[in-house]
């Protein structure tokens, strides 16, 4: 099956490269240069401790998982042609930030919960921050 898999197909894919190593490393580091408010990562931090309050989630989302929600957001603020960080980035990207990084609890796993409708669950509770 896999070696089947691996034959399918190989004669008519061309790969050509559309960015060197070089211009991967410098896209990643650019990331470094959109401003992050202080709101925004009191924000982050409260969406972490909203899913490690979750009666749903046996282990909640880790400071690791906030490193990963900082840099989802500020990538998407860049494909919004944008150099700060908005709630919305954040909140856009956190299901998928976090959901893979919970354990459900023994009830939710029982009922076959989904990690991803739990970790929604969970954020949804987490007003944004008001630039009022």
């Amino acid at each position: 099956l896999l070696a089947r898999r691996l034959e399918r197909g190989a004669d008519e894919v061309e790969i050509r490269a559309v960015a060197t190593g070089a211009d991967v490393v410098a896209m990643q580091r650019s990331l470094e240069l959109v401003e992050v408010d202080r709101r925004i990562v009191h924000y982050i931090v409260d969406l972490l401790t909203a899913t490690r309050a979750s009666t749903e989630l046996r282990v909640g989302a880790s400071p690791r998982g906030g490193l990963a929600l900082l840099k989802l957001s500020r990538a998407r603020a860049v494909l919004a042609n944008r150099d700060f960080v908005t709630p919305d980035d954040v909140r856009a990207v956190a299901v998928a930030a976090l959901a893979h990084r919970v354990v459900l609890s023994g009830e939710a796993w029982a009922r076959e919960a989904d990690p991803v409708d739990l970790v929604r669950a969970a954020i949804d509770k987490v007003p944004a921050p008001s630039w009022q």
